[in-house]
């Protein structure tokens, strides 16, 4: 039979032990230091004069006394220095810090601090620098008290990031908040470049700048296209969402470059200051659409049309041109203008 016990290493009173009380004293003293362990301070050198019963935690490098007794407890009791090494689970006080912590894989661990505040909390996960409260799970619920419940996210200045991000395997694809200023937006990504879907002001005013809408129109005084002629357009009056000139139709011009594929609302306005039974028609790709202005024979003046189109993201719009005219150009005279839907 052993004459100490396994974990705190207490010794037994032994069958025909002379002077048993000293054996049970030094049990006594063990668990006088090890039942509800306080550790004053964790330091390499012995302190002068400690108080009776008082216990530290040998730091690397321990001198005097304490030389090779790094890691261990040691405890003032008697007029001399008592060792005791810690097993998994040993749990202290640490007076210097006011935390609570277990003894866990050959370190103390913090358990809870004084105060309600943790560097990071983990849910069936591991937090981090950055990422300081982490929850693993299928969903997390946050219930009401009373009449609701607000969920709060701050951010210290207007140039800050307040947010939700939406990631696929840590690859963000969707952000909504305060991004970047204090107009709220939504943003998209197609995993390397992020876009403005929607961005709303303070005054409650929503725009749209990535979604596709322009005007555009040729410069000039006037021109006078031939039967079954196509012609393009030079600058755009308002432009916004990616279309571009692009192309060069016979008549001159460049054609409209469709960015992305939907529903549009188009419109078309032409000016003639003659005419012979003219037809002006938005082409897509060469081929003259159902949205077009005719104007009769002999006259002349302002007309416009508009229709909702289905258009295709590399479309090319032009005008198509039937019968004779003399056409006046300028943006206030003849031009498309196109909407995304």
């Amino acid at each position: 039979m052993a004459d100490r016990t396994t974990k705190l290493e207490m010794p037994f009173i032994l069958p025909s032990q002379a002077q048993k009380h000293v054996t049970h004293n030094e049990a006594l003293l063990v668990l006088d230091t090890m039942v509800q362990l306080t550790i004053t301070d964790d330091r390499a050198d012995p302190p002068p004069n400690p108080p009776e019963g008082t216990c530290f935690l040998v730091a690397q490098a321990a001198s005097g006394d304490w030389s090779g007794k790094e890691e261990q407890i040691a405890s003032w009791q008697d007029g001399g220095w008592s060792f005791h090494q810690p097993l998994p689970g040993w749990r202290a006080w640490f007076a210097t810090t006011g935390a609570l912590k277990v003894f866990w894989e050959n370190e103390w661990r913090s358990v809870l601090p004084l105060s309600p505040r943790f560097d990071g909390i983990g849910i069936n996960a591991d937090s981090d620098a950055t990422n300081r409260l982490v929850v693993t799970s299928p969903a997390s619920l946050f219930d009401h008290t009373g009449s609701g419940h607000q969920l709060k996210i701050n951010k210290a200045a207007a140039g800050d990031t307040g947010s939700l991000l939406f990631q696929t395997a840590y690859t963000g694809y969707a952000e909504l908040g305060l991004a970047g200023d204090n107009a709220f937006s939504i943003k998209v990504s197609d995993g390397n470049m992020w876009k403005t879907a929607l961005a709303i002001d303070a005054g409650g005013r929503h725009t749209r700048p990535n979604q596709p809408a322009m005007r555009a129109y040729r410069t000039g005084a006037s021109m006078e296209p031939a039967d079954g002629q196509q012609t393009g357009f030079t600058h755009f009056g308002v432009n916004r969402g990616g279309l571009e000139l692009s192309g060069s139709p016979p008549g001159g011009g460049s054609a409209i470059l469709v960015p992305a594929s939907g529903t549009y609302l188009a419109s078309l306005q032409v000016r003639t200051a003659s005419s012979s039974g003219h037809v002006t028609a938005v082409a897509a790709n060469g081929s003259p659409s159902a949205l077009q202005v005719a104007s009769a024979t002999g006259s002349s003046g302002t007309l416009s049309a508009s229709m909702v189109m289905e258009l295709e993201a590399g479309d090319l719009l032009s005008l198509h041109h039937s019968g004779t005219a003399t056409v006046m150009l300028g943006d206030d005279s003849t031009h498309l203008s196109l909407a995304m839907l």
